[in-house]
């Protein structure tokens, strides 16, 4: 049975945890290490996880403080009810927050435009031209499956597992700059959702609600909200 999008699954998503369920890296080809303290919440339930270095006193602080945290309710941009304490716990590192969602069974697919269509990358070579950063072999190595919009055989938009477990993957979307506004963003995703699903993986999607490009990606698309993520580097 294919596991429904939740916190939970989010986290064993995004992160390696150690056995007693601490933050080891992120769960991608060159691994960093990760936020200090991430919380998401959803619906019904909460999910979080500590880094490894963070320190037992304060880890323990966090975990009781995250334990009683309220699932979301109808305000999905409410902060978490102990923000205060968890940034004068951890300092004044960077935070982020923003919403999470699953795709729906019947995922919302835009039209194609003419001589426009779809194609998957397979190796790095073929996105130096629009994107700097691929390494060679992070494609086979779980950056795949990596779906792209082409223009004179030249990828101009991409969607590709940016963080990769062995139930789910998280999307990472990228358009070079002389070609965004043209809808390419949100047909890219879909299509790396279909093929997320075509080899047994959940797909998920978030992102910060800073992020208005993206924000719009998952509008166009009818995504469905499951949770809202909140960390600290």
């Amino acid at each position: 049975m294919v596991p429904a999008a939740s916190p939970r699954l989010q986290l064993e998503t995004l992160f390696v945890l150690n056995g007693v369920g601490r933050i080891v890296s992120t769960r991608e080809p060159q691994p960093t290490p990760g936020p200090a303290f991430i919380l998401i919440r959803g619906a019904s339930a909460c999910g979080w996880a500590i880094r490894r270095d963070v320190s037992d006193r304060v880890a323990d602080e966090l975990d009781q403080l995250a334990a009683r945290e309220p699932a979301l309710g109808s305000s999905w941009r409410q902060p978490p009810v102990h923000v205060r304490r968890y940034r004068e716990l951890l300092g004044a590192g960077r935070v982020r927050w923003g919403p999470a969602f699953a795709f729906s069974d019947r995922l919302r697919t835009p039209a194609p435009a003419p001589d426009d269509g779809v194609t998957s990358v397979d190796d790095e070579a073929r996105l130096a031209r629009h994107f700097s950063g691929w390494v060679a072999g992070e494609i086979s190595a779980g950056r795949s499956p990596v779906m792209a919009v082409a223009e004179d055989a030249h990828p101009v938009s991409v969607c590709f597992s940016a963080r990769r477990s062995a139930v789910a993957a998280e999307a990472g979307v990228e358009t070079a700059a002389a070609f965004r506004g043209r809808g390419h963003a949100p047909r890219v995703t879909a299509a790396w959702a279909n093929a997320v699903r075509g080899i047994g993986l959940v797909p998920l999607y978030s992102t910060d609600w800073e992020n208005g490009p993206s924000l719009a990606v998952a509008r166009k698309l009818e995504l469905i909200p499951f949770a809202i993520d909140w960390s600290i580097e």
